[in-house]
């Protein structure tokens, strides 16, 4: 680990070790001890042992989502009966910025209650991270021998 990623630099929020061997594509990720693997499918030379890299990133938003409606609804007490965060991440045919696509099916509130949710789902913590973009560091660690 360098110096950067261990010293002052801020709060860390989450910390992910990801690991690449032999098998093509597949990497393996420790995740706060959670164990995670994300491949490639088929059709692009992986296995399909787990999640793409933007699958990954729509169960994070996904996962957030999900989180922060369910806590505000906890806190205001509203009946929330289920929730379910459907993602779709979009290219454009014809170029252009990629699209995530975000549809909140919510039962048992209202239907202001239902606007509230969707307006919270704007300024979940993962949601401004993507929105905002974070700044990447990329640095050199120190070599390990195999």
């Amino acid at each position: 680990m360098t110096e950067k990623m261990t010293g002052s630099a801020g709060h860390t929020l989450s910390r992910v070790t990801a690991h690449v061997e032999d098998v093509p594509y597949a990497v393996t990720m420790d995740v706060g001890g959670h164990v995670i693997v994300a491949d490639e499918p088929k059709g692009q030379g992986g296995r399909n042992a787990g999640p793409s890299p933007f699958g990954l990133l729509l169960s994070a938003l996904g996962a957030c989502t999900a989180m922060t409606l369910r806590m505000y609804a906890e806190h205001k007490q509203w009946p929330l009966a289920s929730l379910q965060v459907e993602l779709r991440h979009l290219r454009p045919r014809g170029g252009g910025p990629n699209r995530i696509e975000r549809v909140l099916v919510i039962s048992g509130l209202d239907a202001q209650q239902r606007a509230k949710l969707a307006d919270i789902a704007e300024r979940t913590p993962v949601t401004l991270a993507i929105k905002g973009g974070v700044a990447i560091d990329t640095l050199l660690g120190k070599e390990t021998s195999a």
